[in-house]
Order: structure tokens, then sequence, then C-alpha cells
């Protein structure tokens, strides 16, 4: 049986399940590299130049982690997933670089996706994918179709509050929480930014289950509606700029207008992208001055008790905040 390797980093946690269909749907076993650790950062930091972006690193590192395991290792490159508007150059360039930068690389799958060159082309990229385990395109087909189904099965998890760990946990069968807010939590507090930079406990010192143990309800863009992050971007930028733009810009925009008591914006360092996106939400939310915004800037030099004492001190003005509006109230 071929072994096709997914490295549990950047679009892993949006895509998992969808892939895993696929390639299991066509034969092949699917094997994920473990969780992030000193071993696998360390690796993934050799790979590259300094000043590549922590994810990246973080990627070729897990490419690392499963190399002696696999076949072939999937890389997709996502270039677009909405009419004019693009992804982030790492993004684009991931399979190229996975292939020319880690050591013992398997054999890397790839594929283009951007919906700007029509659906055809877009299909066209899903079969070569598909080759690579069977020559039947109609097996590809079917297949292809019963991964968008666990997509939108996963996503559907995911509304109900569940971290994506706790999602496929519940997807594929075993028991995950229910999701339901806890009931001594006495703030809600918005963590808005990618996935990878949200849900990877090693890089962002287990950021969610922290803020959680302080007796606060975490709010995510994962468990918003998709509706109200178009709403959010719209309001904030007009119209999107970046694929996965919702995921910070639109989030934001959401929870800033109501809903949470405050808003953590989590980006890496040395992103383009999300440099551009902070400055857009720091601006609203100074506009605004209802929310307050608080910004956490992710590298592998990101210190745990510095984080800890941040988190604290947010979350402390929070309640004296709320205690203030509440002793005013006639």
């Amino acid at each position: 049986m071929v072994r096709i390797g997914i490295p549990r980093a950047l679009l892993y946690y949006q895509y998992y399940p969808m892939w895993k269909t696929f390639f299991e749907c066509l034969g092949a076993e699917v094997i994920v590299s473990d969780t992030t650790s000193k071993t696998v950062l360390t690796n993934g930091i050799r790979c590259v130049v300094a000043e590549t972006c922590l994810p990246t690193k973080i990627f070729c590192g897990h490419v690392q982690d499963i190399a002696d395991k696999v076949d072939f290792v999937f890389v997709p490159s996502i270039r677009s997933l909405e009419p004019n508007v693009y992804n982030c150059s790492k993004f684009l360039g991931l399979p190229d670089l996975v292939r020319n930068t880690v050591p013992g690389c398997p054999t890397v799958i790839d594929m283009e996706i951007d919906v700007n060159k029509g659906p055809k082309r877009v299909r066209g990229e899903i079969h070569s994918v598909g080759l690579h385990l069977t020559r039947d395109t109609a097996a590809i087909d079917r297949a292809w179709q019963q991964a968008q189904a666990a997509d939108r099965d996963y996503h559907s998890i995911l509304q109900r509050g569940l971290t994506p760990d706790e999602a496929i946990v519940h997807w594929e069968g075993g028991e995950a929480p229910s999701g339901a807010p806890r009931a001594d939590a006495d703030l809600r507090v918005a963590v808005v930014g990618h996935p990878y930079n949200i849900y990877d406990g090693y890089i962002n010192h287990n950021l969610l289950q922290r803020i959680e143990r302080m007796g606060v309800q975490v709010l995510t863009a994962e468990q918003t509606p998709g509706a109200a992050l178009d709403a959010g971007t719209a309001r904030l930028v007009g119209k999107p700029y970046w694929t996965y733009e919702d995921e910070l810009v639109g989030a934001a925009g959401h929870y800033l207008y109501g809903g949470a008591d405050g808003v953590i914006c989590v980006v890496s360092f040395g992103c383009g992208p999300d440099s551009l996106m902070v400055d857009v939400v720091r601006r609203a939310a100074k506009q605004m001055g209802q929310v307050p915004l608080s910004v956490i800037t992710l590298d592998e030099h990101t210190g745990e008790a510095g984080l800890l004492t941040r988190l604290e001190a947010f979350v402390d003005m929070l309640r004296r905040r709320r205690n203030r509006w509440t002793a005013s109230r006639p």
C-alpha cells in the first residue's frame, strides 16, 4: 500500500479530513507527522534561511519528521480560492521549497489550486494528484466528491466550538468535548489568526488553554459562521485581498463590533500579509475604542513567561474594565 505523508502544519488544520478521505478512497495509507516539538522546530530552522517565517520553518520540520516513513509527501500550492484574491508567497512556492531544502525529502505530490484559471484547470490538478494512485479518472472524481463531503462535515463540527484536534477526533468517530461554553466563564475573548498559529500548542505555549484556565470563554473564527466573517472583512477592508483573510480580518471585524469583551490577534513575525492585516485591525480597534485589542507576535524566540504575563495582564484589564462599566450603570 502506498504511504502518503501529511505534515501537521500550515493548512493541515483546515483540510486534513478532506485530504485523508481523498487519498484513502484511492487506496493509500495516510500518515501524519507528530505534534510540533523542539526537534521538529530545530530541524525546520536548519532547513531554511533565518528570514523565513516561523510557520514555514515548522512545516519543513514536519516534512523531515515523516520523510523516512512515507513514499510521498503531499504539499499543495494554494494560489487562490476566490477570484482575484491571492495567497501568501509561502503557499505558492511551498512544494519547491520543500523539495530543495528538506534533507532526505520523499517524492512530493503537489498541485496548484487557482480558481482564476477556471474549474477545468482545478479539476485537472486534482486528477494529477489522483493519478499517482490510479488511472481510473471516474474513481478520482468519486474520491473528490467524498473528500468534499468530509470537509463539510468537519467544518460543521468545528462550528460547535471544538478545536481542530478535537474536531478531527470527533470526525473519526471518537469522543470529543461538547464545545459548550464554560459555566464559570465570566469573559468572552476572541482569539483570531491563522489556525497554524492558534492551534499549534508548542509554538504558542498552549495559548488557548491558558486563556481558558483564567475563566475565559475563547471564541475563534472556526466557530463563527462564514457569512459573519465575510461581513467582518467587508466592514474593515471592503473586499478581501488575501486568501484566508477572513481568519484574521474577518473574525476581528466581527468581534470588534460585538460578541466579545476583548480580541487577541495572533500573528507570525516576518509574515508580510499578517503585518498588513493586523495594521488594519489595529486601526479599526483604535477608531472604535469599544473592544480592547492585543496583538501577539510569535517567532522561535517567543518566551513562555513573557507570553503568560501579557495574557494575564490583558484578562485582568478586561475584568477591571467590565467591573467599572457595571458599577457605573444606574
